[in-house]
């Protein structure tokens, strides 16, 4: 255990290649999925804030239960829809990723982070007064401006959001293997890499991608920590 441990540290000080690989495109793939749910679901998130309409409460629920699907649910519906047979796959569109490769994988990881970032951006912006919108309109405020000037009041509950959406998908591993595959230089990230290597018996590698897939957990909680003000009370 120490033998391995040591042997592991030694591959991140040097920068092993094969390691630094795999650290890569998983940041990539998580950080676009990431990208996209941000985009997605902060706007929506917002609007189920601020709007009461005919049918929210089923998009309420249905966000919900995004939030507690499990990733290989996620990743057996992402590969029926892109595999060639299937709804998607049948399209041949370019903007359409093929399975097996870092394009399925940000779809999956964008399916799982997407509903926990929409959720979460609603119960912020819940929490904000009401009566705060309503001082805006009075005061000229468009619509447009208000829901902005709640967002900006909300923005550390957002940014929890966003942290927990990153956390959700980092250390997922049922959904890229899926739809991925664990194609070695192609679709192999932290979490499938950890698997094999643990398989193959190369302790040393897997041992490494466990510890910086430790670390990235760790500044992501504590970042979301932070955000929250529990660091000020330590």
């Amino acid at each position: 255990m120490v033998r391995g441990l040591s042997k592991a540290i030694q591959l991140i000080v040097q920068g092993d290649s094969a390691l630094f690989e795999i650290v890569t495109l998983s940041l990539y793939v998580s950080g676009m999925a990431l990208l996209f749910s941000t985009l997605i679901g902060i706007p929506l998130g917002t609007l189920l804030g601020l709007n009461r309409f005919l049918g929210r409460k089923l998009v309420v629920a249905l966000l919900y239960t995004g939030m507690g699907l499990p990733p290989v649910v996620v990743g057996l519906v992402v590969y029926l829809l892109l595999s060639r047979n299937g709804p998607l796959g049948q399209l041949n569109w370019p903007l359409i990723p093929e399975l097996f490769t870092p394009g399925a994988m940000i779809v999956a990881q964008t399916v799982i982070s997407f509903p926990l970032v929409a959720g979460l951006t609603m119960a912020a912006v819940m929490g904000v007064d009401p009566r705060l919108r309503q001082q805006l309109i009075a005061l000229g405020a468009t619509p447009w401006q208000a829901a902005w000037t709640i967002l900006v009041e909300a923005r550390t509950g957002v940014f929890v959001s966003v942290i927990a959406g990153f956390g959700s998908i980092i250390s997922e591993v049922g959904a890229v293997m899926l739809v991925g595959g664990n194609i070695e230089g192609r679709t192999r990230v932290l979490t499938t890499a950890i698997l094999l290597e643990t398989r193959k018996g190369s302790f040393d590698m897997a041992i490494a991608l466990a510890l910086i897939l430790l670390g990235l957990s760790f500044l992501s909680n504590f970042a979301m920590l932070c955000l929250q003000g529990g660091g000020s009370r330590e």
